[in-house]
């Protein structure tokens, strides 16, 4: 669950930390003290696009900051294993969110940095925010069958990857008969081309060689002249006829004669002799090698060019076939493998075709035994719909799940859903948008997300103002609903509504105060007395009266009871 939410230069937000609890929290504040910054902000912690518009004026970054804990690590733990994060015996997960003004945004997940892709991974384990804009969602018809599919067990699930596998090999055969088919002019040309590529690719007779050895024998041929004037020169600073300059062995062998006196009288510098006599033979060695090296280097002209050629050919192939001699040999290979195929088109293209028609036949079969379970799952989705909207005061409501064949095969099946509704009696059933208004679709959406809410085990909900559009009766009735889906979740929710916000375990209220002539927003968790005038003001307005301030103790005490 969400522990803990730190928000700090965000928008209005100069600083707050919010400490939320089990069961269910409420926030209240004025329209525009800042309750939708919240979710803002939380939905960047959890990995949506940030923007540096939200950066305080005045100041170089916005922080956020939600620390969560993980009661059960089963369903997480494999993942923050794939991306090294550690985990403290507390099982807290910190979960950070720094926005610069100069630079790129950076997540970490106790200390790690992710990108967005990673941390959407871990967060959408631990909470999902159900605000007004989904309302959209339930009226796209594109996410009717992902809701149907959303019930299904294991064996269903298994399924729809099967289908998926095949239907993906099907596209493949249907990619290789586009590309075999064409006319006659234009496979021959293609053919010669394939052909030219291959042979002009063996013709090389291209070697492992070729990728570095000929390269480096080619650098040395063609600086042989450089290279024997370093080693003249080399051999002058070892050994050197000149009166006037003196080479190494001459200066070492005076160095000998000159220890050599000296060691008459200590017998300590006979070790300093002996090692300066090793060097002295290993540098007439090298001085011996190096002359027979010099003698005998010579410079190929006839080899100088073939390598030259040779390199030019390499590269020349590597420009149109691939930076390496390795990525040569496979564009051959493919080439090859291509030429074949157009060589013998029509045994290919037979080929695919028998493929795809063995493979569609395959796939209706699995398409139909989804469906039926689709059907099946559709069924008892409707009687909880219906039972769930009849508790939400819509007892009224018809609803169902409409199959229709799609013309072709999806990587989903060939299911086409679409949810019906008939919110009054006599009325037929219609389409969610033709039929639905404001306060009845956010009773649907709460519907679903009450059913959900057992499968998905995500530990903490977020209601973002789900409650517009209605009041009275039914606002008490949805807050009960609320209620009874923070028994077994964390439920934070924004509401407006005294229904609700009676039902709180922890009810904090959002409000903006002017402070060095900025305006800035603060959060208060409210005492029992402090929650009968916040409650008053939801019910009265600004104005709290001794009625407002009775009703409103009421509405708490009444409310405990319903909890009990």
């Amino acid at each position: 669950m969400l522990v803990e939410l730190s928000i700090k230069d965000f928008a209005i937000i100069d600083n707050i930390k919010i400490n939320f609890t089990k069961g269910l929290n409420v926030i209240t504040g004025e329209t525009g003290s800042g309750k939708s910054i919240l979710i803002e902000a939380l939905g960047m912690i959890l990995g949506s696009r940030t923007s540096k518009e939200f950066i305080r004026t005045g100041c170089d970054k916005a922080v956020l900051e939600g620390v969560f804990y993980i009661e059960d690590l089963s369903t997480l733990k494999p993942i923050l294993d794939e991306l090294a994060i550690d985990i403290d015996h507390d099982n807290l997960l910190i979960i950070t969110k720094e926005i610069p003004a100069n630079g790129p945004s950076l997540s970490k997940v106790n200390g790690r940095t992710l990108n967005l892709t990673m941390l959407k991974s871990i967060t959408t384990k631990l909470v999902d925010i159900f605000g007004q804009h989904e309302h959209q969602s339930l009226l796209d018809i594109s996410n009717h069958q992902l809701l149907v599919d959303a019930f299904g067990d294991e064996d269903f699930n298994r399924l729809k990857s099967k289908i998926k596998e095949i239907y993906d090999e099907v596209q493949e055969e249907k990619k290789k008969i586009k590309s075999l088919t064409m006319d006659s002019s234009e496979r021959g040309r293609e053919i010669d081309i394939l052909r030219f590529q291959i042979e002009e690719i063996d013709e090389a007779n291209l070697t492992e060689e070729d990728e570095h050895r000929i390269e480096a024998e080619f650098r040395k041929l063609s600086n042989i002249s450089k290279i024997s004037q370093s080693i003249e020169l080399a051999l002058s600073h070892l050994d050197s006829d000149d009166y006037n300059f003196q080479g190494a062995i001459n200066l070492v062998n005076k160095a000998l004669a000159l220890i050599a006196n000296g060691k008459e009288f200590d017998e300590k510098l006979e070790e300093f002799y002996n090692r300066l006599s090793d060097i002295n033979y290993e540098l007439q060695d090298i001085n011996r090698e190096l002359n027979y090296y010099l003698n005998n280097v010579d410079i190929d002209l006839e080899r100088l060019n073939y390598l030259h050629e040779r390199i030019d050919l390499v590269n020349k192939l590597k420009r149109k076939y691939g930076k390496s001699i390795d990525l040569i040999f496979k564009f051959r290979d493919e080439a090859e493998e291509r030429l074949n195929k157009l060589l013998n088109f029509e045994k290919e293209y037979e080929k695919s075709l028998d493929r795809i028609k063995e493979l569609e036949e395959i796939l209706e079969e699995n398409c139909r035994k989804l469906s039926e379970k689709r059907k099946k799952i559709a069924e008892a989705l409707e009687d909880k719909v219906k039972n769930e909207l009849s508790q939400l005061n819509m007892s009224n409501v018809d609803f169902k799940v409409d199959f229709n064949r799609s013309a072709h095969f999806t990587p989903q099946g060939f299911d086409k859903i679409e949810f019906l509704i008939s919110t009054n009696p006599g009325e037929g059933l219609k389409s969610l948008s033709k039929i639905v208004s404001g306060g009845e679709m956010s009773r649907i959406m709460l519907a679903f997300k009450s059913i959900l809410a057992v499968l998905d085990k995500i530990p903490t909900l977020i209601f973002d103002e789900i409650d517009a559009g209605i009041s009275g009766r039914t606002a008490q009735i949805v807050g009960e609903k609320i209620y009874n889906i923070s028994k077994n979740h964390q439920v934070i929710c924004i509401s407006h509504l005294p229904q609700i916000a009676a039902l709180a375990d922890s009810h904090f209220v959002i409000n903006k105060i002017s402070k060095d002539n900025r305006t800035i927003t603060k959060v208060t968790k409210l005492s029992e007395e402090e929650r009968i005038e916040e409650m008053a003001r939801l019910l009265g307005g600004v104005n709290l009266t001794k009625t407002t301030l009775k009703h409103a103790s009421e509405m708490i005490e009444m409310s405990k009871k319903i909890k009990k």
